[in-house]
């Protein structure tokens, strides 16, 4: 009897390990444990890999859906700006403005008055022999026309303050696309002036006027500037040409930044370089080279100098060194909302032959605006 029980045992383990051993092998599992169909036995599993379609899946999966691009700002156009903004700039220049208006219209013109008239002149920055000029000018319509109503006075002296602040030059900022290739406009100027802010709001500028911009962020040895440049950038929909290197060669960056114009077909390719020193002549020496490594792609379209209106005379001095290096084209005069020495204006034109192209009214980012002389000798002189 015994035998017969373990025959019959040893059959039924035979059954059981022939049915096991003929069972297909499984797949093992992505996270390490056998498939419920998995054989006990040893041996090497092979691991199941996913399509490229299942790793783009798990990628997604991962990652979670895409982030959601900032919605782009749309800039209002250039036109008209100043005259919008001349409440603020009248608000810091009227007091040069009044006391020229109190003076002609004392009723009292003598050699004491028109001294007075010649100070207030100066002091507003427009420069000693513009003063003298202005005031000689004013004697002889005085006596021509013998203006005496504050109305009367007024008319002169806005007529006197707009000749002086007209110049032959044309105050059009060069930004077109031409010849099948973009404007370069090069911003030059020394630190603290407000150039990389400059850059931006013009590009923010230009955008609104429907045009399209790339910018290079030449300023290599500040990455402040770097990003400062970029964000104002990425706020409009703006490319920024940069180096990952800080201190990168700044010629390289610009030349990069047109051959990127160029291939991407842009109207515009904004340059934005470092704050120059100007009593560092090495430094003044590499501006020069910026320029002439970007003339082997395209023309330099526009020089903009970037001045402080602030500064007054001071910045004369830098202007005219900067004037020796490159040909500057124009004048980006900053914080002029800031100062009563609107007289800066009729003094830098003056002294480089060039025009005030751009005017920085505030500190928003649209409060900058092509130069309109008559909203700003109304701003001057206030409201009639």
């Amino acid at each position: 009897m015994e035998y017969i029980i373990l025959i019959v045992v040893l059959a039924v383990l035979v059954v059981i390990g022939g049915v096991t051993f003929l069972r297909p092998r499984g797949t093992r599992r992505r996270d390490g444990g056998a498939d419920a169909g998995a054989g006990a036995s040893g041996g090497t599993i092979a691991e199941e890999r996913p399509s490229a379609a299942g790793r783009a899946t798990e990628t997604k999966a991962t990652v979670g859906p895409e982030a959601e691009k900032p919605s782009l700002e749309k800039p209002p156009p250039s036109a008209g700006r100043m005259v919008r903004l001349r409440a603020r700039l009248a608000r810091s220049q009227t007091g040069f403005g009044s006391a020229l208006l109190s003076l002609l219209s004392s009723g009292k013109l003598d050699d004491e008055t028109w001294d007075e008239i010649e100070d207030v002149l100066i002091t507003a920055d427009v420069g000693v022999t513009p003063a003298r000029q202005m005031v000689e000018d004013l004697k002889t319509k005085v006596k021509v026309e013998g203006a005496r109503t504050p109305a009367e006075v007024r008319a002169m002296l806005r007529a006197e303050l707009l000749s002086a602040v007209d110049t032959p030059a044309s105050r059009e900022l060069r930004t077109q696309r031409h010849e099948g290739r973009p404007a370069v406009v090069l911003v030059v100027g020394v630190n603290g002036t407000g150039k990389t802010t400059t850059c931006g709001k013009l590009a923010r500028s230009l955008i609104g006027d429907g045009q399209s911009v790339i910018l290079g962020a030449a300023d290599t040895f500040r990455a402040a500037a770097v990003e400062q440049l970029k964000t104002w950038g990425d706020r409009v929909g703006a490319e920024t040409v940069r180096s990952d290197t800080e201190g990168a060669d700044p010629a390289s960056v610009a030349f990069d930044a047109v051959s990127k114009g160029i291939e991407a077909e842009a109207d515009v390719v904004l340059i934005d370089t470092a704050g120059r020193l100007h009593t560092k002549t090495g430094l003044m020496d590499e501006l020069g080279k910026v320029k002439r490594v970007i003339e082997k792609r395209t023309a330099v379209d526009e020089v903009l100098l970037v001045l402080d209106a602030t500064t007054g005379q001071n910045g004369l001095r830098q202007a005219r060194v900067f004037a020796e290096v490159v040909d500057v084209t124009g004048i980006a005069l900053t914080k002029l909302d800031g100062t009563a020495k609107g007289g800066i204006v009729i003094a830098v034109q003056r002294e480089l032959g060039v025009p005030v192209k751009i005017a920085g009214l505030g500190e928003g980012p649209d409060d900058q605006a092509p130069f309109d002389p008559e909203a700003f000798v109304d701003a001057i002189l206030g409201d009639d």
